[in-house]
């Protein structure tokens, strides 16, 4: 039997799922005064299948909400390396620089916080979110149902719930799957690389503990004709020396890799059954753009500060999904669409190998290509 537990649904806010984006949508909520509930079934501290690379657009934005990631000892990144497939590096400057952070570190830091701040947490699996007379219940797999006038989504790149809410990206098959481990080895502090290789992308960058972060995606079809992860980056990466050198260089920390399946980089609506969709639940940019966890800090703001004047009584449920959903798409849907160009473009490769040739030849497209996936220095909330 099912148990409604009371918790003033007029007072809080239930985030589902305690990633980037939902902790820091947490953060911002009880900074403004406003009840929250984040649930999530995983223990933290957690390793993610992440590029870990994050730019510093977000920092004025972390300031605000008392973030100091200083403490977690990130490196601080301001060059960029770029490889065809066949290995022809291009070289350059971000024009804002980031920093590299492990999501283990950076997320067990944003989960302490949160518990500073009189966050409810609670680790159980969300079997249900239902809407009904201008409330939501969320049901649990120990029987409990929650309720909340709000539900911010943030249950990830691909979920159960995804699946139960019959969203439209599920219902095709993605070719794509992430592995990603950390390794020992020689790496330079300020460079994070992205490059190619037959049917994927590699990102690579250090994090604190002198660490080197290195993900990749690759299309499964490419994946499968091989026996295991080794003998695909033996006879699929390597075929690229920038990375051949990198993972020759280095070594495992990880007993295994990280791997996950199904990646949809298709549109996902970012608000759904009138759950505000934040981080890669609302969308995934591809990591060849480097950049999804900025957008994922900031799709977080967006739909905080539409909450809150929900919350206030400032507008009404409408307003606040519309406002949500015009400002997510005036701030990211462009470099969602850059993003997949891109994509296209490098997996194609002698494209890839013209258009490195062009930029070489002409280094001011460089920056202006890196800023079409990249944002400027996320505004301070009023």
């Amino acid at each position: 039997m099912s148990i409604f537990v009371g918790m003033e649904a007029n007072q809080t806010v239930i985030i589902a799922g305690g990633g980037l984006a939902g902790l820091t949508s947490a953060l911002h909520l009880a900074k403004m005064g406003i009840g929250v509930t984040l649930i999530d079934k995983a223990d933290f501290p957690r390793h993610k299948v992440c590029g870990e690379y994050i730019s510093k657009e977000v920092l004025p934005y972390f300031d605000w909400l008392g973030v100091d990631v200083t403490h977690l000892h990130p490196t601080h990144i301001s060059k960029i390396d770029f490889s065809t497939h066949s290995g022809a590096l291009l070289k350059g400057d971000l024009p804002l620089g980031g920093f590299g952070v492990s999501r283990y570190a950076l997320d067990h830091y944003l989960y302490s916080k949160a518990i500073e701040r009189g966050c409810e947490i609670v680790k159980e699996n969300i079997t249900s979110i239902d809407f009904l007379d201008n409330s939501f219940n969320v049901s649990l797999s120990d029987g409990r149902v929650l309720q909340s006038k709000v539900v911010l989504g943030a249950f990830g790149k691909r979920s159960n719930l995804d699946q139960k809410m019959q969203r439209r990206f599920m219902a095709k098959k993605s070719p794509w799957l992430a592995v990603k481990g950390h390794f020992e080895g020689i790496f330079s502090d300020d460079v994070v690389g992205l490059h190619n290789f037959t049917g994927g992308y590699c990102g690579v960058s250090k994090v604190e503990n002198n660490r080197i972060n290195i993900c990749y995606l690759a299309d499964f079809a490419t994946f499968k004709q091989y026996r295991n992860i080794e003998e695909y980056q033996q006879n699929v990466l390597y075929r690229n020396p920038v990375l051949q050198s990198i993972f020759e260089e280095a070594t495992p920390v990880f007993d295994k890799p990280m791997t996950i399946s199904q990646i949809s980089f298709d549109k996902k609506p970012c608000v759904e059954n009138h759950i505000l969709m934040i981080g890669d639940t609302a969308g995934l940019i591809h990591p060849l753009c480097g950049n999804g966890m900025a957008m994922a800090i900031h799709s977080a703001k967006i739909a905080s500060e539409h909450v809150v004047r929900y919350m206030n009584n400032e507008i009404t449920r409408t307003q606040m999904e519309h406002g949500y959903n015009q400002t997510w798409n005036r701030l990211f849907k462009s470099r969602m669409q850059a993003g997949r160009w891109l994509g296209h473009l490098f997996q194609r490769q002698k494209t890839s190998e013209w258009a490195l040739r062009l930029v070489a030849f002409f280094p001011s497209l460089f920056p202006k290509i890196i800023r079409l996936t990249h944002g400027k220095p996320i505004p301070v909330p009023c």
